[in-house]
């Protein structure tokens, strides 16, 4: 999944063991039946064995789309800023333009959007246990139901006229 869902990391076997929290001899035996598969590709550097996604085998794409479903940034972000007040909760920015499929390289940070009244410090600490889950850095913001509302708010325009996710809420809970 790790992999997959970072298709342009390589990781050494030892620090994927890390990351993920599993013993490196389970590691190594699913890379291995990975690595026999296809399913991933790998190299050894001196003692390190390097893996990564293989984007040409013929499941990668489907794969990578139900990983994307189940484990991404939307599923995930969903769950960490499930917080008390928050209305609505929006991805914007390179990850939105990429999911929406806008052409371009893996976004290396989620934009978030927050909408609602909330302890700012909810927000901060979903937004690191989301930046852990996804390996990646989650930008968050706040805006009230009132400044979501407003159409001369600078960032509320910008995301507006650009690609975003409700991942929490719908318009309807605005009332808008």
């Amino acid at each position: 999944m790790w992999l997959y869902l970072h298709p342009d990391s390589e990781y050494g076997v030892s620090d994927l063991a890390d990351r993920l929290g599993v013993p490196l001899s389970t590691l190594h035996r699913e890379v291995v039946r990975l690595d026999d598969a296809g399913l991933i590709t790998s190299r050894t550097i001196g003692r390190n064995r390097m893996v990564r996604a293989s984007a040409d085998h013929p499941a990668a794409k489907p794969l990578t789309e139900l990983l994307e479903v189940t484990f991404g940034p939307r599923a995930v972000i969903a769950e960490e800023f499930a917080i008390p007040g928050a209305r609505q909760v929006v991805i914007f920015g390179s990850w939105a333009a990429r999911f929406a499929g806008e052409a371009g390289p893996p976004p290396h940070d989620v934009d978030v959007l927050v909408v609602g009244k909330v302890d700012r410090a909810d927000v901060y600490e979903a937004a690191d246990r989301a930046s852990s889950r996804l390996g990646i850095q989650v930008n968050p913001v706040v805006r009230s139901a009132k400044q979501w509302a407003d159409p001369e708010d600078a960032l509320v325009k910008q995301i507006k006229a650009s690609a975003h996710a409700a991942v929490l809420g719908t318009p309807e809970t605005l009332g808008a």
